[in-house]
């Protein structure tokens, strides 16, 4: 089945491709109908346009509020074409048929998000009749053809040129399919802002009712686990930092745990403004280094931390990457490496591991990459803002006797940009520019202090200690100073605080406190 394209209108907000697309359409010699912007830039083109007022018998008024609800427009569009009463109506009433409607429409998210907007001026924002006529030739999809993406123009076009003026039943299908998803889009991006504002505009922290929407990006083997199915979803008109806009450059295809250990591992190297490496495995760094030499250097100091269990790791950087760091990437087993981009020589030898996924991403403008957070549990969603921001720990509250020297502040600042990225309960160790150990997802801190030294290949003496949380007791401090640990950062807000700082004055060690927690589930 296939429908004629006769009579088409045309009425766009992204005019991109508009002025061609017409011209094409024109060559079929069909008549095409218009409003306001949309008909004055295509006649300024040369084309020939009814306007839509002409054609319904009715002027646009109510500034321009009224222009297409019109029973010649929505009839037009609605009728069927093989039923008898319906064309029996359209006779009638002098109904003709519209055979194609090309709409896109005005983002209501970009007007809402000026932080100047009034109520006032969302709620002028929000399109009555595009969505109408959209909604209307997309219910109609065996006779009407509805065009509301500009990448469309040319498939539309190629198809009529193939099928003399007409189009599939199929394409249009797809089409309608499209249409919908744009008007669900529209209308849930009205819901959430007017979710998340008062009757004054005031703005609410979240809104009452959440609508997400999300395109697929790719099919994916399996989930987690081979039993299991997954596929991959990316944001709608995302321009973020993030695993969903690398350039691809190499390599299999991205599997499940990959992009969730990719973003973990972006995430957390654009924490640090010197050259820096890290090595992440199941979404904890098992190898940080920061280096102001080169990111080889980086690479190398963190691999020092845990070069078992980097092997299989994902490797992210906050530098591009040249020769000399891939030849040290080449040595050993990755699944994926992270940069913002990879010279020439590094590709060169890189590409000899021909499964080795090479993914390049324009670095953020600034350390927060999103908002929100999304945690889904069975039943609901949870929704939080995401822990970004780089901490100031040189405000934090010294609570020892001995504060922190020159060289241990510049370690406690390090390891505090760790251990927000571990999952807790999370104890890191480190030095000025490298992690040491790491105690990751214990159920009690001393544990988590213990594996942290557990395993740590390096010396740990005149090292410091970052927790996310406070200490319950003393005794992950007595621990950490026998290890030769001389400073520790905490957030503190324990009511065995005076515990803590006791046991950290009885061995000479400084002791700071954030009051702020980085729980990471």
């Amino acid at each position: 089945m296939e429908n004629e394209i006769k009579r088409v209108l045309i009425s766009v907000t992204d005019k991109k491709g508009v002025v061609e697309f017409a011209k094409e359409l024109a060559k079929f010699n069909v008549e095409i109908l218009s409003t306001g912007g949309t008909a004055v830039q295509l006649r300024e083109n040369g084309i020939d346009v009814v306007d839509v007022s002409k054609y319904t018998g009715f002027p646009e008024m109510m500034d321009g509020r009224l222009k297409t609800l019109h029973p010649k427009i929505h009839g037009g569009l609605l009728a069927l074409r093989d039923n008898a009463e319906h064309v029996k109506a359209l006779k009638k009433h002098r109904i003709s048929l519209i055979d194609m409607v090309v709409i896109n429409l005005y983002r209501f998210e970009d007007t809402v998000a000026r932080e100047d907007c009034t109520l006032e001026e969302a709620f002028e924002n929000i399109d009555i009749g595009g969505p109408t006529m959209i909604r209307a030739a997309a219910k109609n999809y065996r006779f009407v053809s509805v065009v509301t993406d500009p990448g469309d123009y040319e498939r539309v076009i190629a198809e009529m040129r193939e099928r003399e003026g007409k189009i599939s039943v199929e394409t249009n299908f797809t089409l309608a399919t499209k249409a919908f998803q744009l008007t669900a889009r529209y209308d849930a991006a009205i819901s959430n802002h007017l979710s998340g504002v008062n009757v004054e505009g005031e703005r609410r922290d979240f809104p009452d009712i959440l609508t997400l929407q999300f395109e697929k990006a790719r099919d994916l083997r399996y989930g987690e686990n081979p039993h299991q199915k997954a596929i991959f979803y990316r944001e709608r008109d995302l321009t973020s930092s993030s695993i969903p806009n690398a350039r691809v450059l190499q390599g299999k295809e991205l599997s499940y745990n990959n992009i969730m250990d990719s973003d973990a591992a972006w995430q957390m190297v654009n924490e640090f403004t010197l050259p820096t490496a890290v090595i992440m495995k199941h979404a904890n760094p098992c190898g940080v280094a920061s280096s102001s030499e080169s990111i080889r250097d980086a690479y190398r100091m963190a691999l020092e931390t845990d070069d078992v269990s980097a092997f299989g790791g994902i490797v992210g950087f906050n530098r591009p990457v040249d020769r000399k760091a891939a030849e040290e990437l080449s040595k050993i087993f990755l699944e994926v490496i992270i940069a913002p981009d990879f010279d020439d020589e590094a590709l060169e030898v890189l590409g000899a591991k021909k499964n080795l996924r090479l993914l390049a991403i324009t670095p953020p403008s600034g350390v927060c990459m999103g908002e929100f957070d999304f945690r889904k549990v069975v039943g609901g969603l949870l929704v939080q803002e995401r822990d970004a921001g780089i901490d100031n720990i040189r405000n934090a509250q010294v609570v020892t006797k001995r504060p922190p020297t020159e060289e241990e502040y510049q370690a406690l600042d390090f390891a505090w940009k760790v251990v927000k990225n571990v999952k807790s309960n999370a104890i890191v160790l480190a030095a000025k520019d490298h992690l040491v150990g790491v105690g990751a997802g214990q159920m009690s801190r001393v544990d988590a202090v213990k594996i942290a030294l557990m395993k740590a290949n390096l010396p740990t003496k005149g090292t410091v200690l970052a927790s996310d949380a406070f200490f319950p007791f003393r005794d992950g401090v007595d621990i950490a100073a026998k290890a030769g640990v001389t400073a520790i950062i905490q957030p503190g807000g324990s009511i065995r605080d005076e515990d803590a700082i006791k046991a950290a004055d009885e061995y000479g060690m400084a002791m700071i406190f954030t009051g702020k927690r980085h729980f990471k589930h």
